[in-house]
């Protein structure tokens, strides 16, 4: 194995398995051509796999199933970082990474500053739709994932199991900063915000 590809390696492994990027993860430390060599050689042994053009992962295994799907959120930010798009998943897919949802989406969509685009990831559709950059635009990753979420649910459909499970989720250490973040949001979402974020009675 060439030197490169052992330094590229000892970065994927950092990352863990699941981990999706592209050459542009790596390219301020190797130089193109021999980026693309050192991909493809990793790729061919098997060690990482094309998951859609230019972009790789670290597969993920399960003793039951063998090698396990790409992770679409993983590849919607390899993406994101290799064309500097800001993304945002939109409703179903956010309640299916806040584990509200347990169906499968047909279709992974993510709201994007960049051009509306679409991607076949094995059985499943990757989809960024161009989108006004306030509903892309927090700072956190979180903040726009819990905005999206809410919307999704609908006002109506906000039960204090959801807030419980959303409180759950958030890291107690970040709430501060989502309440900050999400300040200019719908008043009905943030009234719902506040409460995920304070402390249970």
């Amino acid at each position: 194995m060439q030197p490169i590809e052992k330094k590229i390696l000892s970065r994927i492994y950092g990352r863990g398995r699941g981990w999706a990027f592209t050459k542009i993860d790596f390219v301020a430390e190797f130089g193109e051509a021999n980026l693309h060599q050192a991909l493809s050689g990793l790729a061919r042994t098997g060690t990482v796999r094309r998951v859609c053009h230019g972009v790789y992962d670290y597969p993920r295994h399960s003793e039951l199933l063998g090698q396990l799907s790409p992770d679409i959120d993983q590849v919607a930010q390899a993406l994101a970082r290799k064309f500097n798009w800001r993304i945002q998943p939109s409703g179903d897919t956010a309640l299916n990474l806040l584990g509200l949802s347990t169906q499968v989406p047909g279709k992974w969509l993510y709201l994007s500053d960049g051009p509306s685009r679409q991607y076949a990831i094995g059985q499943q559709v990757l989809a960024f739709q161009q989108s006004a950059l306030k509903d892309a635009g927090f700072k956190l990753r979180e903040s726009g994932l819990l905005v999206q979420a809410i919307k999704a649910l609908g006002k109506a459909h906000i039960e204090p199991s959801v807030i419980d499970a959303l409180r759950q989720w958030l890291d107690p250490k970040l709430r501060a900063r989502v309440l900050r973040d999400t300040r200019m949001v719908t008043g009905w979402i943030y009234e719902i915000i506040k409460q995920i974020c304070q402390e249970r009675a």
